[in-house]
């Protein structure tokens, strides 16, 4: 009787670890970290400052490479000053097409060239694409040496990528790549950026998602609304939220709505958000504010809402400011200078 009690106390115990094993699993999902590889500000001096936008995020059990930054020479030197192991990524995510956010890719598939990468699906997109050859009118009336393959298309039709050979999957809806692990896929109405599409990864943990954004073309709002649909706890956002030539009125709506109607608990803004955005939302967040220059490592652990640097001090030191506006100018890649001349014009009228 003693060795069947102890045989049956023995499997209680078991039981027991069973269903604490899982919630320490659980628990421990939700800590992990991102580091910001890529930006064009920061305080560690090992690191390369350039436009463009590159993170590592360590989370859920995966190490995810968020974008690539704007030169592979620039994007290698940060990865290796960091000491990152690009060959023990389970997957590379391209936010969009835009080449500040992709272009170390080469880096990339040069120390890994079979990594899985998922990028957005657009019609005769840099990444690769396919289309029904039902897309294009025909008109059987011509001769066959004036028709597209001699009047006989094949059924679809397949386009390259830049990155022959790389293990490319197109992401075209918002879909779970893994247990907890959403790539969002909106797009974009912008002018300038319409139609544009853009991913956006979402991990949710036990604390609320953790939601990362390259430049949110689609807008920050939309990212985060859709975000919520998965979990309406957000935990943090980190990234670009390009807001970076918005007037002051389009700023403070965007920080009262994440801030007011989403209650998004933490923020690391960063690449496109903008110096004018920086201080609203630091000014808005307090100590909730992380700062997220290159080189930064945030903590996803539990006490991330109380500890750790949080932007204190100025948002960008006084050398950083320089170069963030020089990199931000560079081929007035947000209408920066076209916008200056305008205003220039409209005050000698």
């Amino acid at each position: 009787m003693k060795l069947r009690a102890a045989l049956l106390f023995a499997v209680a115990l078991a039981g027991v670890a069973a269903v604490i094993a899982p919630a320490r699993l659980a628990a421990a999902e939700a800590g992990g970290q991102i580091t910001i590889l890529y930006d064009a500000f920061g305080t560690d001096a090992a690191m390369k400052k350039d436009w463009g936008f590159s993170a590592l995020v360590e989370i859920s059990g995966k190490r995810i490479l968020f974008d690539t930054g704007n030169d592979p020479d620039i994007f290698a030197a940060n990865v290796k000053a960091k000491g990152i192991d690009l060959t023990s990524i389970d997957f590379v995510v391209l936010s969009h097409r835009h080449s500040d956010h992709m272009a170390g890719l080469n880096y990339v598939l040069s120390v890994n060239p079979t990594v899985k990468i998922y990028a957005p699906k657009e019609g005769f997109g840099i990444y690769g694409s396919s289309l029904p050859s039902s897309f294009y009118r025909k008109n059987e009336s011509l001769p066959p040496e004036m028709r597209y393959y001699g009047g006989k298309p094949p059924e679809v039709m397949k386009f390259g990528t830049a990155w022959q050979g790389a293990n490319i999957e197109l992401v075209d809806k918002t879909t779970e790549i893994a247990p907890g692990i959403t790539l969002m896929a909106l797009v974009s109405d912008a002018p300038g950026t319409k139609e544009l599409k853009e991913l956006s990864l979402a991990v949710n943990t036990a604390d609320g998602v953790v939601l990362m954004v390259g430049c949110a073309h689609p807008g920050v709002e939309k990212i985060v609304e859709a975000a919520t649909a998965i979990n309406p706890k957000i935990r943090l956002i980190a990234g670009g939220f390009h807001l970076v030539v918005a007037p002051d009125e389009v700023i403070a709506r965007a920080v009262a709505t994440l801030k007011d109607t989403f209650k998004v608990e933490n923020i690391a803004p960063g690449h496109c958000t903008g110096e004018p955005t920086f201080a609203a939302l630091k000014q808005a967040y307090g100590d909730r504010y992380l700062y997220a220059g290159v080189g930064t490592s945030l903590a996803l652990g539990p006490g991330m809402s109380s500890g750790g640097r949080r932007g204190e001090g100025p948002a960008l030191q006084e050398d950083d400011l320089a170069t963030y506006r020089r990199l931000a100018q560079r081929e007035d890649p947000f209408g920066i200078l076209r916008a200056h001349q305008q205003r220039t014009r409209l005050s000698h009228l």
